[in-house]
């Protein structure tokens, strides 16, 4: 028979407006596909590649091409296993065997690819389906004659769950969940894997057995919602390396009766909110607003959640941007790839125009850019980033900049800063970073050269940390110290921050490169940081660290009891004469101003925010209000500078995606900025 699409994931009523329902009337859609969080097993290079449906003679010739030499940790591979025949995309979804056979390639050139590619310093991961096998019969892309319940060599009726009815709607039944047919009512169901059985788990493991035989080096789990967390445990544990990189997909949903917060326990979960109000914020909010992104935002912890801008589900559902979307889809990456929460993929598919469509010239990329393979992995804006990222790893958020709406800034200590504009006209700002001093070539604009060059714009960051650029609309500035100017890329560097408890009128370091020579005393000027803290960003080539003593300039010393401080590289502080690691500004310091909290419900579509009789409250116009931040809803908080000593007169309003606003009863609410630090204002609605 003819291969019917898989049955869709249900998207929660939560998310519905946001455009995330799923699927046709016609046919069901396929289990959503995002890449693998990368572990820590292939060092800083934690992102990963999703070549959505390529072959795996294309794959392996990519890593050598492109991945590797982009700095890709990890290269997601479609579902290996014997699937249905067909075209489409989503018969990719449905496993007939765990033979490695079929359109992408038989066992040999898989375990070539994987080799090849182990080769080039990138890491294979395996897009697993698990939960489930097909909906109808037929032939296998292996030969393997089956029908729905029997598949010869693999399963029988008795390795299915009971339950032989789709699932449908009803996502707060954990029974129907976990035990039914992924399927609307009325459509074609998937038969279900009784994940509990010892037999049918010991199966499953068999399978990646194999996979990890042929070098795979972790697996991203499909569709985990619908198994028991303890069913992926035990089948986990079967493993030949339990240890593997494990990452599961599961949708959040208010009120369902399964939560992806289950399958933390296992492994890695993909943060599916994130995409979703990364798109909600490019294209109908205000970048500003991400100031907090991540866990800020309520998401589960960085450290266990995979980030991705699309996949190939959700850029057909439109639940995500899409390369449709242009500029803004680039920024969105880069962004990702910039901010700390996460463990990045880049999903790099095909053009298509429909949402079934299957992968042109026979899943065979013989070049990027042609017969209608997009390639989003290897565009400069975005594969320059993954540098950025792997120089940045490990690395917290600094020296964060916005301008109230479209155009935002962020470092991530000495090692990074990106600078984006999605304004409708171009930008000139001068931006204070914690960089060391230097010239740097622009990622967005150009790739650095071996030699320490830059095929395009270069800026020069100065002794105090600051670099002025005008960006262009829709564009943005990257700056990492792998991409120096007159250095090769990978020069040490170490940023020292020494503690200003000494009241001293000035600061200098007085230092010696680990194998080099002294500086001239009293050494170079320190430059304010923060409060309490002054810093100064040193470059040291190949040496590994340095030997450092501090002066006021005028004969007052401390060398560490005429010993001297030996320090490493990255960020370092020397306080009371303890050597300790890590920027101590990374926390902004409490500037004055407001710290706004009111308690205030709302319905799908609408948003709290503050509004008063200052400019930095919007002049009490309902346009220029400013939105409040619902991560602890119902508490909907925000953080507005404001002069010490103002006194100011506010009050909050609802507004709803067409405009329409409501305001609270009630008379002007009043507050006074203190002296030092914030106002703390704990408010509850006034209906």
């Amino acid at each position: 028979m003819s291969p019917i699409a898989p049955a869709r994931r249900r998207i929660p009523a939560a998310l519905a407006g946001a455009g995330l329902i799923l699927g046709l009337a016609t046919a069901l859609t396929a289990p959503a596909q995002q890449a693998a969080a990368a572990p820590t097993a292939n060092g800083d290079k934690k992102v990963t590649a999703v070549l959505f449906e390529w072959n795996f003679d294309s794959i392996a010739r990519e890593c050598t091409r492109t991945l590797g030499p982009k700095g890709y940790g990890y290269v997601q591979v479609s579902p290996p296993q014997e699937r249905i025949q067909g075209s489409a995309w989503w018969a990719a979804y449905q496993p007939v065997s765990y033979k490695i056979q079929g359109p992408l390639g038989d066992r040999e050139s898989f375990r070539n690819m994987v080799d090849t590619c182990h080769g080039a310093g990138v890491k294979v991961v395996v897009d697993a389906v698990l939960n489930h096998m097909t909906s109808g019969s037929g032939t296998g892309t292996a030969g393997t004659q089956y029908s729905k319940y029997n598949y010869p060599g693999t399963y029988a009726d008795a390795d299915f769950h009971g339950c032989r009815r789709p699932i449908g709607t009803d996502y707060k039944d954990r029974y129907n969940v976990q035990e039914c047919e992924l399927g609307e009512a009325g459509q074609p169901s998937l038969a279900d894997l009784d994940t509990g059985s010892e037999s049918v788990r010991g199966k499953i493991a068999g399978y990646l057995n194999d996979l990890l035989s042929l070098g795979v080096d972790g697996f991203r789990m499909d569709a985990v919602k619908h198994i028991a967390a303890t069913d992926l445990a035990a089948i986990r544990g079967k493993l030949t390396n339990p240890n593997v990189n494990w990452i599961q997909e599961a949708i959040y949903g208010a009120g369902e009766a399964v939560s992806p917060n289950e399958y933390l326990a296992t492994g890695d979960v993909q943060e599916f909110r994130y995409t979703t109000d990364l798109k909600r914020t490019l294209t109908g909010e205000k970048l500003a607003y991400l100031k907090n992104f991540g866990e800020g935002w309520g998401y589960m912890p960085s450290g266990q959640s995979g980030v991705m801008v699309a996949n190939h589900d959700t850029e057909r559902n439109a639940s995500s941007l899409s390369y449709r979307d242009g500029a803004t889809y680039t920024l969105a990456h880069v962004f990702m790839l910039a901010h700390p929460y996460g463990t990045p993929s880049v999903h790099s598919g095909y053009e298509f125009s429909n949402r079934d469509a299957g992968a042109p010239n026979g899943h065979t990329v013989t070049a990027c850019y042609s017969d209608g393979w997009s390639c989003q992995h290897a565009w400069r804006q975005i594969a320059n980033m993954v540098a950025f990222r792997n120089v940045s790893e490990g690395t917290g958020l600094t020296d964060w900049w916005d301008n109230g709406n479209n155009a935002v800034a962020f470092g991530r200590g000495s090692k990074a800063f990106v600078a984006i504009n999605h304004e409708g006209a171009s930008l000139t700002q001068t931006f204070q970073t914690s960089l060391p001093a230097g010239t740097y070539c622009d990622v967005q604009h150009g790739d650095p050269t071996a030699s320490g060059g830059c095929t395009g714009t270069t800026y020069t960051v100065g002794t105090d940390g600051r670099f002025t650029a005008t960006i262009g609309s829709n564009d943005a500035v990257a700056l990492h110290i792998g991409a120096m100017v007159g250095d090769k890329p990978g020069d040490n560097t170490a940023t020292v921050y020494y503690s200003t408890d000494k009241n001293w009128s000035a600061y200098n370091i007085h230092y010696a490169p680990t194998g080099g020579t002294w500086t001239t005393s009293p050494g170079a000027a320190m430059q304010s940081a923060c409060t309490g803290w002054v810093k100064k960003s040193i470059t040291l080539g190949s040496a590994t660290g340095l030997k450092a003593a501090f002066n006021n300039g005028s004969g007052t010393w401390d060398n560490n009891n005429g010993a001297d401080y030996a320090l490493g590289t990255g960020d370092i502080t020397v306080r009371n004469g303890t050597v300790g690691t890590g920027n101590p500004c990374a926390v902004q310091q409490t500037e004055p101003g407001a710290s706004f909290a009111v308690n205030a419900t709302t319905v799908p579509g609408q948003n709290i925010y503050v509004v008063g009789n200052q400019a930095a409250l919007g002049n009490w116009a309902p346009t220029t209000a400013l939105k409040l931040d619902p991560a602890a809803y119902p508490v909907w908080k925000l953080d507005v500078k404001l002069p010490a000593g103002t006194s100011f007169e506010y009050k909050y309003i609802r507004k709803d995606t067409s405009g329409n606003v409501t305001w609270e009863s009630g008379a002007n609410r009043t507050a006074t900025v203190p002296a030092d630090g914030k106002v703390t204002l704990n408010d509850t609605w006034r209906n």
